[in-house]
C-alpha cells in the first residue's frame, strides 16, 4: 500500500543525497543518506543505482568506478540523476507519490539559469509535483564545505547578501584525490580506490593546529607520515598544491568586509559550520585560531557547530515545512504551467537579482575595474556560452510564444551523450 507523503525535503548534494519525508500527520520519517553516483563494481559486476549501493549488497570495494551526476559542483548527467532520484521516490527508499506532494529540494549556490530550468522540468514535468521551493540557506554567516566546493556565505535577516558570497575551489573531492596521489606516490598506486581512499581521509585524516610542528613529529613516529593532516591543510593553505585562492579563513574575512560595517561584529560572533568536511577532528580549534588573527580586536569570534554537519540542512529544511513560510514560499504546478521558470525566478530572489518590485537590501558592491567584472562573468558562463538576459516587465506583457528547452530537448532533461558505467 503506497503510503501518501505530502512533504518530501532533498538536499541534493554532489556527493549524498540526504532525504527525508514527512507524512500527513506532520510526522517526519527516519533520515536516508544516499550516494548520490551511479556505481560500477568489477570485482562482482555489479551496477548500482544510488540507494542500491550498501556495504550489505557490494562485497568487493576494490576498483569502483563512479559516474557522477554533479561536476565541479553543478548538476551536468541529468540521465544519472534522474535513475538515483526514481529510486529515492520508489518504494525501497521514500516510497511518495510525486503528484500528491510538494518537495522542497536544495540546489547550488551560484547556480546558472540552464541548470535552474532544467531543476524546474524535472520538478514540474518529469516528477509532477504540486508545488516546489528551491531552498537556499538573522545575522549571521555560514560556512558550507561540501563535495566540491566551500561556500561562505552571509545573511542578514534570512536574506543571502549576494555580492559577499565566497567559493573556494576545494572540498571532499579534491582532498580525496589529493590523499590518492601522497599514498600513490610514497607507498601504493591507489589512484583507481576512489572508495578506500575516501573511507581512510574520514577515519585518520585531521586538521592540524600547528602543521610545521607535526610536520617535523611525524618523520619519525607515524607509520602514515604526514598525509593525516597535510590533506586537510589544504583548506587553509591552498598554495601547497598549486591553487591560486585564498584559504578558508582568507575567504571569511574577504566576506564579511564586503558587509555593512556597523554590522560585521555581529557576523564575526555567529559563524555557522556545517558539510562534510567540517567532521575533521580540529576543523573548528584552527578555524578560530587563525580568525581571530583577522578580526578586529574589539570583536569577539564565535563558530558555532551541529550535532551532525550531514544531516544539518535537512534538519533545518524539516523545521521549515513545519512553519507557516513554508506554504508562502511555494510555487505550485499550475504557476510554472503558465509561466514557465521566469514566473519561478520572479517569485525566488536568488544571486542574478531581486524579484520584480522589489529593492534590492544587499548593499552596495565596491567599485571594481570593468575589465576584471567582465571576465569574471565570462568565466562563470564558460566558453561560448551565451549571455542570459534577465526577464523585464516588459516580457510579460509579449504575445509571443515561449519556447522551453523541454520542447527542444526531450521529455524533461537536455540532450547528452550517455557516458560509460
Amino acid at each position: 500500500m503506497n503510503l501518501h507523503v505530502p512533504t518530501v525535503t532533498l538536499d541534493n548534494g554532489a556527493s549524498t543525497i540526504k532525504c527525508r519525508a514527512v507524512s500527513t500527520h506532520g510526522e517526519p520519517l527516519p533520515i536516508r543518506i544516499i550516494p548520490n553516483a551511479i556505481i560500477r563494481s568489477k570485482g562482482d559486476k555489479t551496477t548500482y543505482f544510488g540507494h542500491d549501493f550498501t556495504t550489505e549488497r557490494c562485497r568487493d570495494f576494490a576498483s569502483l568506478s563512479y559516474r557522477l551526476p554533479f561536476e565541479k559542483g553543478y548538476l551536468v548527467d541529468w540521465d544519472a540523476q534522474k535513475a538515483i532520484w526514481d529510486g529515492i521516490f520508489s518504494d525501497n527508499v521514500l516510497n511518495v507519490d510525486t503528484t500528491e506532494s510538494s518537495l522542497l529540494i536544495t540546489e547550488p549556490y551560484l547556480n546558472l539559469p540552464n541548470i535552474q530550468e532544467v531543476y524546474d522540468q524535472f520538478v514540474f514535468e518529469e516528477y509532477e509535483f504540486n508545488r516546489s521551493w528551491h531552498a537556499s540557506p538573522e545575522c549571521m554567516l555560514l560556512i558550507d564545505s561540501g563535495f566540491s566546493f566551500t561556500h561562505v556565505v552571509p545573511l542578514i535577516c534570512g536574506n543571502i547578501v549576494w555580492n559577499a558570497v565566497k567559493r573556494l575551489d576545494m572540498g571532499g573531492k579534491l582532498l580525496t584525490n589529493h590523499l590518492k596521489e601522497l599514498v600513490s606516490f610514497r607507498q601504493w598506486n591507489m589512484m583507481d580506490e576512489t572508495y578506500i581512499v575516501n573511507d581512510v581521509k574520514e577515519s585518520c585524516c585531521f586538521v592540524s593546529n600547528d602543521f610545521r610542528r607535526d610536520l617535523e613529529m611525524c618523520r619519525s613516529v607515524l607509520l602514515m607520515n604526514n598525509e593525516r593532516f597535510s590533506v586537510p591543510e589544504v583548506m587553509f593553505s591552498p598554495h601547497i598544491i598549486g591553487l591560486n585562492q585564498a584559504g578558508l579563513p582568507g575567504a571569511v574575512a574577504a566576506s564579511i568586509a564586503l558587509l555593512p560595517e556597523d554590522l560585521q561584529g555581529m557576523f564575526w560572533a555567529n559563524i555557522g559550520v556545517f558539510g562534510g568536511n567540517t567532521k575533521l577532528p580540529g576543523f573548528r580549534e584552527r578555524l578560530l585560531s587563525e580568525l581571530r588573527s583577522l578580526a578586529p580586536a574589539s570583536d569577539d569570534v564565535c563558530i558555532y557547530e551541529c550535532e551532525n554537519p550531514i544531516s544539518a540542512p535537512l534538519d533545518g529544511a524539516l523545521n521549515f515545512v513545519q512553519t507557516s513560510a513554508y506554504q508562502d514560499r511555494l510555487i505550485s504546478r499550475e504557476e510554472y504551467l503558465e509561466g514557465g521558470s521566469n514566473a519561478i525566478r520572479r517569485k525566488w530572489k536568488d544571486w542574478k537579482g531581486p524579484r520584480d518590485g522589489e529593492l534590492d537590501s544587499s548593499p552596495e558592491p565596491p567599485e571594481t575595474n570593468p575589465n576584471e567584472v567582465e571576465t569574471e562573468t565570462v568565466a562563470r558562463r564558460g566558453p561560448g556560452r551565451p549571455r542570459k538576459r534577465p526577464p523585464t516587465p516588459e516580457d510579460e506583457d509579449d504575445d509571443m510564444p515561449v519556447i522551453s528547452v523541454l520542447a527542444c530537448r526531450g521529455p524533461g532533461r537536455p540532450r547528452r551523450n550517455p557516458m560509460p558505467v
